[in-house]
């Protein structure tokens, strides 16, 4: 499944109503970034720019003109130019007639002609609207077409000049039924790997292979990881974002994964934790099963009206309980909460927005006060318990055990919708799964 013309289009038409008229937008791309010597990474398009024009070719700038009330606006595409030497050692490009025919541009220009062509489309616009400090290099080219536009003779530069992150981050924040779709495309292929995962590994396996089983997932069905892989063993789960995967994984330890693909430009995001052998030990199922209450715990308040930190403050609950109950802290739950105290063992928070990025925009508060759930935002749901390898406050037997479970949530007027449940998560299911391979 693809998203088609149509509905980057209809993304276009309410980006012009919202900066009203006799205003403009203009939205860059991202550069092709070096990696060493003679090679850049496989580039991938900026994620706003692309929600807009589905485009995906570097140097390129979208711009969206509205005129006086009740007219049409005009979209303008500037990218690169067909290039018969460049395509043979690089790929095709869709060039100015491809960005007309393909991708429904109103008028198309060469990348090279945009700072002559910007100016007239400036003038006497009341208002522009680009991302203010995303890119340094490219805030200053938009200064000098301003000073530019207020020193031709025909006209004067818009007064005033306004984030467009605003109104694109919160048109990006709900998900549209395809977008979900997609979403859910790339959370069962994530499902799948992480199964895979759990009947590959074995003692003595190196972190680096058990990760290559997922990315043989992710890549066998045309995807790439949406984030740096963490498959973090033993006492390595106890770094939040570990990504070296260069240690042997032992028997009698845990094994977090947190890692997902990216499908169509939209990314999931799952975390498992289970035993290397099969095996739960008891502590580990002490810990885990804290985890796991307050994980479906915080699912189930993940819901249309309550808080954005509702959920957290949920599982935070759970996991002081918890921690309480099995000894590795004391004291008054209310208090220990009050006073944070559980960041000894959870230090972050249980979620954050999901979509084209993992990391997804959209403010998490109106003003002062956390917003509030709404049909159509996805989100994570990921407590976690970390015991750190040498605190000497806790027992022996706790020490260096790490545990994160990771779920996206869809925010319905049914309740919350859960992409990531075809990989098990129960004591009981993961070692029934990973005796029976």
């Amino acid at each position: 499944m693809k998203l088609s013309q149509a509905d980057f289009k209809l993304r276009r038409d309410l980006l012009a109503q919202q900066i009203g008229s006799n205003s403009i937008a203009i939205i860059a791309t991202r550069a092709e970034m070096y990696r060493n010597r003679d090679a850049d990474y496989k580039y991938r398009a900026d994620s706003s720019f692309y929600y807009l024009t589905g485009f995906a070719e570097p140097e390129a700038v979208a711009v969206i003109e509205t005129f006086e009330e009740g007219e049409e606006y005009s979209y303008s595409l500037f990218c690169r130019e067909r290039n018969r030497e460049m395509e043979i050692w690089n790929g095709y490009r869709a060039g100015i007639d491809g960005a007309i025919e393909i991708y429904d541009a109103d008028e198309a220009y060469a990348i090279d002609l945009l700072d002559e062509e910007i100016i007239d489309k400036l003038l006497n616009k009341q208002r522009l609207y680009y991302r203010i400090g995303q890119n340094a290099e490219f805030d200053a080219r938009v200064s000098q077409w301003i000073q530019k536009a207020d020193a031709h003779r025909g006209g004067t530069a818009p007064a005033e000049v306004v984030q467009l992150d605003r109104i694109v981050d919160e048109m990006r924040l709900k998900k549209s039924a395809q977008e979900i779709e997609l979403m859910q495309i790339a959370s069962n292929i994530s499902a799948e790997a992480h199964t895979r995962a759990m009947q590959m590994v074995k003692p003595e396996m190196m972190e680096y292979a058990l990760e290559a089983e997922l990315n043989y997932i992710f890549g066998k069905n045309g995807c790439v990881p949406a984030y740096n892989s963490i498959v973090g063993g033993g006492e390595n789960a106890c770094i939040l974002h570990y990504v070296e995967n260069n240690q042997p994984l032992k028997d009698g330890d845990l094994v977090l994964i947190d890692a997902a693909c990216e499908y169509e430009f939209y990314a999931s995001d799952i975390t498992r934790t289970f035993p290397v052998n099969g095996k739960f030990s008891p502590e580990q199922k002490a810990l885990y099963n804290v985890v796991l209450d307050a994980q479906q715990a915080a699912i189930d308040a993940t819901r249309i009206g309550n808080p954005y930190k509702y959920p957290h403050e949920v599982a935070v609950k759970i996991l002081t309980q918890g921690l309480v109950d099995l000894g590795l802290m004391s004291g008054n739950v209310d208090e220990l909460v009050e006073s944070e105290a559980f960041r000894q063992f959870f230090m972050h928070g249980t979620g954050h927005w999901l979509g084209m990025d993992v990391h997804d925009v959209g403010a998490y508060k109106n003003g002062e006060d956390w917003r509030v759930y709404e049909a159509g935002m996805v989100v994570t749901v990921e407590p976690g318990l970390y015991v750190a390898p040498d605190d000497e406050t806790v027992d022996a037997k706790w020490r260096g055990i790490g545990i994160r479970i990771e779920d996206d949530i869809v925010v319905t007027e049914n309740g919350p919708l859960v992409l990531t449940k075809n990989v098990v998560k129960t004591i009981e299911e993961i070692e029934s799964l990973m005796a029976n391979h």
